[in-house]
């Protein structure tokens, strides 16, 4: 069993961290930080993003009264610190587990999260709209907003920067500064903040004002308006960088060492008594205080299991060869096409590592590129490199192509540009959780004109289905979704073959029963068929691989032959591929019984991939249940 600090053992809540004295503050850091390291080694998750910011979670707990003072977490990568400090401690051994902690904050778990989280750069609108509110209903609420430079990246962080300027509330930014996401950040706000915390003109003299006016035999809150307005035109002499953030009309503090727990105190409590918007600048490193980490921070991101002596990452000890990563075989072959083709381009929003994107941008760095935490930009970007005659890949998580909905349809989808947008992590993720399921393409794709939809049942599906895409006789943008991890196929890396768009597979005959399926659930399926088999059942199986356009040939064949159909897909049952088969039916009056099976109309919570995918009714034992179902059957129950 971990054992907590001697001090953090005994912090239950805020209140408890706040009867600790200051002096000892940095020994509760010592010991969260410690307690955070021996979880995370152990049990798995995110780890250098809450190692970076654990002196800011013990000074914001410590000055703030949370939770009618409300702190809003962007992403929530880096709040494991937070969630131990407010009650969470003993039960953070089930962070990401199933029915266990989330590994984001998510306001039903506690009053402390004011805001679930999980995309990037939220948390200013968040906070400005509760400071809005509180100012209305007359509450004197203070509100934070905890936001990295990587989320600083998106636009609607200075969407709501702008607004926060003219609202007139009393809403505080910090902004988390180590000069990393997930990979390093890219992009011209990168340089920005690197000239603010590096101007050794403001730095030397910014310290030396404030160390003259703690000196001078006047009160205090003289000192700090009138020490305010000479930095104020110090600022404006000797660094241009400051000037972005005042001139959205927020007053800019910093930058101030993010390590030093004394110095955050007391700036926070000063910053507690000045009115208005405002930012406070703060440099952390990601992954402070485990050496590894602050060494290569995009790795220990989130490295699972390890060990922290040794810094080994525990892997399974696997004899056999093992199938690739999806997002490597999209990767490689992405190089590979590359090679062939001089007009390929790749463009991602800063997963370059997740998405494996990087093999391109080693490979050909002026041809692939991280644009940053900004995915509507990521698709306009490639909208424009295609009206030129460039065959763009876009690579987005499922998730996150969610934010750029409207820019596929207005700029890509209305215009037929033949973007290939490659949906990586698409289905269930496992651990991370609703907020990262990449549930809803298939559906909200589904209806736009223009597109094509693909998903590969393995690593050579993918590979061939990416080649089609970008031969010039596709001329319509190609939509090619593919989960997270490992696929099915040691021996992958087959020679290319040109796919017929809009045309499936049958992989089997059968009788009375065909199984139809889209991507990778249809290895779940095989399963199932082996074994049911065994009980003297032969349904058909049927490989779609295009939901739009949808093969009809090959439906027609499936409902002139078989009265019962069972659908599987990895994606929500709401207008996903069941339902474009259900179309189907009812536009050529078949009548044939059909059971749909994939992510039901709920949120689905975090797990491992067998748990949630069993939950879901979509794992091999479901896919045969169902068909004994429709069979009229005794079905096989959990062992």
């Amino acid at each position: 069993m971990i054992e907590a600090g001697p001090l953090l053992k005994n912090i239950d809540t805020p209140d408890d961290l706040k009867k600790v004295s200051r002096e000892k503050l940095h020994q509760v850091c010592d010991e969260l930080r410690q307690y955070i390291i021996d979880i995370v080694s152990v049990h798995g998750g995110h780890f250098a993003a809450s190692l970076g910011v654990v002196e800011l979670s013990v000074a914001l707990h410590y000055v703030y009264n949370t939770p009618y003072d409300q702190l809003v977490w962007d992403v929530g990568h880096q709040a494991y610190g937070h969630k131990i400090l407010t009650g969470r401690r003993d039960a953070f051994v089930t962070n990401r587990k199933y029915n266990g902690l989330s590994g984001f904050p998510k306001r039903s778990e506690s009053l402390y999260d004011t805001f679930g989280v999980g995309h990037s750069s939220t948390s200013i609108s968040a906070a400005l709209g509760m400071s809005m509110a509180a100012k209305y209903k007359g509450e004197n609420r203070k509100s934070v907003a905890i936001i990295g430079d990587g989320s600083m990246t998106a636009g609607m962080a200075f969407e709501a920067m702008n607004h926060a300027g003219v609202a007139d509330s009393d809403v505080l930014i910090i902004l988390n500064d180590n000069c990393m996401s997930i990979d390093p950040n890219v992009g011209a706000l990168k340089e920005y903040l690197t000239d603010i915390s590096t101007s050794p003109t403001y730095n030397k003299f910014r310290d030396e004002l404030w160390e003259l006016m703690g000196k001078l035999p006047i009160g205090k809150t003289f000192t700090r308006d009138m020490a305010s307005k000479v930095e104020a035109g110090l600022k404006g002499m000797v660094s241009k960088s400051s000037n972005l953030f005042e001139a959205l009309q927020l007053r800019y503090f910093g930058p101030i060492d993010g390590h030093n727990i004394s110095n955050l105190v007391d700036t926070l409590k000063d910053l507690k008594e000045i009115p208005g918007p405002k930012i406070l600048h703060i440099l952390t490193v990601k992954g402070k205080g485990y050496e590894l980490a602050e060494k290569d921070q995009t790795k220990w991101h989130a490295p699972g299991l390890f060990d922290k002596l040794t810094g080994e990452i525990i892997k399974k000890k696997i004899e056999t060869p093992q199938p690739p990563k999806y997002q490597d075989v999209f990767g490689l072959t992405l190089v590979e096409l590359a090679e062939m083709n001089p007009m390929i381009m790749g463009v991602t929003p800063a997963m370059p590592s997740g998405s494996s994107m990087k093999f391109m941008m080693e490979a050909m760095p002026d041809r692939a590129f991280d644009v940053g935490i900004c995915e509507q930009h990521a698709v306009t970007l490639s909208a424009g490199l295609a009206t030129q005659g460039v065959k763009v890949f876009c690579n987005i998580y499922s998730t996150f192509m969610q934010r750029a909905y409207d820019q596929v349809i207005h700029d890509v989808a209305l215009q037929k540009l033949p973007v290939i947008f490659c949906l990586d992590r698409a289905g269930l993720v496992g651990e991370d959780g609703p907020t990262h399921h990449g549930c809803y393409d298939i559906a909200f794709f589904r209806c736009i004109p223009n597109l094509i939809i693909a998903a590969p049942m393995n690593e050579q599906e993918l590979r061939n289905m990416m080649y089609t895409a970008q031969l010039p006789a596709n001329d319509l943008p190609f939509v090619i979704r593919y989960p997270r991890g490992e696929g099915v196929m040691v021996d992958w890396k087959k020679p290319f073959e040109q796919m017929a768009i809009g045309q499936g597979r049958r992989l089997k005959e059968g009788k009375e029963v065909a199984i139809l399926t889209f991507g990778h659930p249809g290895n779940n399926a095989q399963t199932a068929i082996r074994n049911l088999r065994l009980d003297g059942i032969d349904p058909a199986h049927y490989d779609m691989r295009f939901v739009k356009p949808i093969d009809e040939a090959l439906l027609h064949e499936v409902f002139q032959n078989y009265a019962l159909v069972v659908t599987v897909e990895d994606a929500t049952v709401i207008g996903g591929f069941g339902s474009a088969v259900l179309e189907f039916m009812n536009a050529h009056n078949y009548h044939s019984q059909v059971r749909i099976l994939g992510i039901p109309d709920v949120v689905v919570e975090h797990g491992t991939l067998k748990e949630l995918q069993q939950e879901c009714h979509y794992d091999a034992m479901a896919i045969a249940n169902a068909v004994k179902n429709l069979l009229g059957k005794s079905v096989l129950v959990e062992g």
